[in-house]
């Protein structure tokens, strides 16, 4: 089968990867000069199954009040009208309920569990090396109360039998002994012993390079412009080079998802969270984190990758813009100083920006659409890296007509009220390599 993949980030191109190894002829066409040079660029590096949680969350409304007034403000909603935001943000705020909550988290975490299974494998089949580390990661509570407001996530990985380690502040500096200057301002943390970091950028490449050799072909500095369908299947794909002919066609644009399939009739509600990191050579190895650390009261994540300490987090709300926001920045440095002080060279930081694909529900759109032949794979939000391997497995086996080793039921568009039946999962395999169909 033709399989052509719209987006050439850490989801595209392990969807290729996937959708080459079932023995299709898989084309990726992205815009840019090569692999993961947006969203996947500069992400925080983490792969934190047990942290997947949406945004809509029981008190986030009361909080976002809050934050409307903090300088270092972890979620910003810039006051521009747009239709489209205002649309996404009520239907965000009828997923910040208890019961929506414990839904949207289980199936996050049962896909990002799954993620890391698969990355497991493709790690051992390739030998990919991307200053990836299998040491934990830690999110810290400055305060009693975070503490406290943990336990409803620990009921989830509990239910989930996902591991897990609830620390004093002696605890979290045994995990991470750079907090050592810092252990004043901590009331406790939450350990995933499981969980781990690596460099999203470096993955992505050294997949895309192997995926070309196995005939994967890459059209980049190509825009997409639209995708052609005939008696309600798709049959091509219009493109600043040109058409190109498909059987399926696989949509990972990310935040550009939605205005695409819209003249198709589909109503994709994904929308972007701008996102900031920063990246810090390391001068002190002594002060320096050991894995992630995520730093509950500014949502932002600090991480080891080889030689250098990535910070991100934060999110805002800005439609389209990429414009970099010094005050963003300033409070990343503020959140690594004050944990990891003197552990990077702040001089020579390196500042980013991204769009993440928010759905309201926090889980991905994965699986086929009302239109023959066109799928989605996309709205991963702040977990694209962590969710990847996974979600590409799973829309390869829906691509190829096979059932998938989780259950996909609630992961496809349907569950916005587009309905199409959806194959369910069959008993869990775990082949470390699988051959190609």
């Amino acid at each position: 089968m033709k399989v052509v993949i719209l987006g050439a980030g850490v989801i595209g191109v392990t969807s290729a990867w996937q959708l080459a190894r079932a023995g299709h002829e898989v084309t990726v066409i992205d815009r840019q000069p090569g692999p993961a040079l947006e969203t996947s660029f500069a992400n925080a590096g983490e792969i934190s199954p047990g942290y997947s949680s949406p945004w809509a969350a029981p008190g986030i409304p009361m909080k976002a009040l809050k934050w409307l007034f903090m300088a270092h403000a972890p979620l910003v909603i810039q006051p521009r009208p747009d239709p489209e935001k205002i649309r996404w943000l009520l239907r965000m705020l009828g997923n910040c309920t208890a019961d929506a909550y414990a839904v949207n988290k289980s199936r996050m975490v049962r896909l990002a569990e799954y993620s890391r299974d698969c990355l497991t494998d493709l790690r051992a089949e390739t030998g990919l090396a991307f200053d990836e580390r299998q040491k934990g990661t830690l999110q810290l509570f400055r305060t009693q109360k975070q503490v406290d407001a943990a336990a409803k996530d620990i009921e989830v990985l509990r239910a989930g039998g996902v591991p897990f380690e609830l620390l004093d502040a002696e605890g979290c500096l045994a995990a991470e002994p750079g907090l050592a200057a810092a252990q004043d301002r901590i009331a406790g943390g939450l350990r995933l012993p499981k969980d781990e970091t690596g460099d999203c950028f470096k993955f992505t490449q050294g997949l895309a390079a192997l995926a070309a050799t196995r005939g994967v072909r890459f059209r980049y500095g190509t825009g997409v412009e639209r995708i052609v369908v005939a008696g309600g299947r798709v049959t091509s794909v219009v493109t600043s080079q040109g058409e190109v002919a498909a059987d399926a066609v696989v949509v990972a644009l990310g935040s550009y998802s939605p205005a695409l399939v819209r003249p198709l009739g589909l109503d994709l509600p994904v929308y972007p969270f701008k996102g900031y990191s920063i990246t810090l050579p390391i001068v002190d190895e002594a002060r320096a984190p050991v894995s992630t650390v995520m730093d509950e009261s500014y949502k932002v994540a600090i991480t080891r990758l080889g030689d250098r300490i990535r910070v991100g987090g934060m999110a805002e709300i800005a439609g389209f813009d990429l414009s970099l926001n010094p005050k963003r920045k300033a409070t990343l440095l503020r959140s690594v100083e004050d944990l990891f002080g003197g552990a990077g060279d702040r001089a020579r930081a390196t500042f980013w920006t991204g769009l993440r694909p928010m759905t309201p529900d926090g889980t991905p759109v994965i699986g086929r659409t009302p239109v023959e032949g066109l799928f989605l794979n996309t709205g991963h939000g702040t977990l694209g890296w962590t969710m990847a391997a996974g979600s590409a497995r799973v829309l390869a086996d829906l691509v190829t007509d096979r059932a998938p080793e989780v259950e996909t039921a609630d992961l496809g568009l349907a569950r916005y009220g587009v309905h199409r039946p959806t194959r369910r999962a069959a008993p869990r395999r775990r082949p470390a390599a699988e051959p190609a169909a």
